[in-house]
């Protein structure tokens, strides 16, 4: 006798390549902002633990920096704080994360979840130091496609215009593909090319509201950076919350398994 056939599977609904997002309304990176400090009320402890390594981090960057004085060492060195800083992120959302499914955040299950997604990361962090030594040699090409002359007040005046608009379209594309990317590699089981397609759909349809996002972000690190860096242990985690926060109120990824 034959063997039955084995019963006959629906094939799975094809996702999406883009998640779906939401029209965000201009009160929306405020509320953000506010559910992110309530975040770092409820979980202060680990806030600072987090927000502390950054302060780390970014003061030992910037020695180095000044001290080598180098470009390619400072590009090895800004490689390798791009590649840490995602992870750090990732620990980050897993705090707003844990508290929005009522439970307590814990140092151990942030670390647990930066080692899931160190491969997510990874590639995410390999796209950013592309952008950023692109971003470098844009620099460099304008600096010998301008040539500057002592006294030449219009030469410098179109220098730093073309220099900005250059400088703007990097930042925008560097803002676009992170704006919603790692929180929901964080979330869900996703992988990182189709997350940052979808971080650059939302923001490209709800441009006039994440023109504010990006300024609010701006704002707060600059006043971050103006205290010597020690206000970055406390921005850092705060605006990593209010990102979680925007993830959730923008991107529709109920089609893609929560990680566990």
């Amino acid at each position: 006798m034959h063997a039955p056939p084995p019963p006959h599977l629906p094939d799975p609904v094809p996702r999406p390549f883009a998640v779906p997002c939401r029209r965000l309304d201009w009160d929306a990176p405020w509320r953000w902002l506010a559910r992110g400090w309530q975040d770092l009320r409820r979980a202060p402890g680990i806030s600072l633990a987090f927000g502390s390594a950054i302060v780390v981090l970014s003061l030992a960057v910037s020695a180095l920096a000044w001290w080598l004085g180098r470009f390619a060492l400072l590009a090895t060195l800004l490689s390798g704080f791009v590649f840490v800083a995602p992870l750090l992120a990732v620990g980050l959302y897993c705090v707003s994360r844990r508290l929005e499914r009522g439970g307590t955040p814990s140092l151990h299950g942030s670390l647990a979840m930066m080692r899931r997604v160190l491969g997510q990361a990874g590639v995410y962090a390999l796209g950013q130091g592309v952008v950023i030594l692109l971003w470098s040699r844009a620099g460099m090409m304008l600096s010998a496609l301008w040539p500057m002359q002592e006294g030449d007040a219009a030469a410098l005046a179109e220098y730093l215009l073309v220099g900005s608009g250059v400088g703007a379209v990097f930042a925008a594309f560097t803002f676009a593909i992170s704006a919603f990317s790692l929180p929901m590699v964080a979330d869900r089981d996703v992988d990182m090319v189709t997350a940052c397609v979808s971080s650059v759909n939302a923001v490209l349809r709800n441009k006039p509201v994440m023109l504010l996002w990006a300024a609010l972000l701006v704002a707060i690190t600059v006043l971050a950076f103006a205290t010597a860096f020690l206000g970055l242990a406390v921005a850092m985690p705060w605006l990593a919350y209010a990102t979680w926060h925007a993830y959730r109120d923008t991107l529709e990824s109920g089609e893609w398994p929560p990680l566990e």
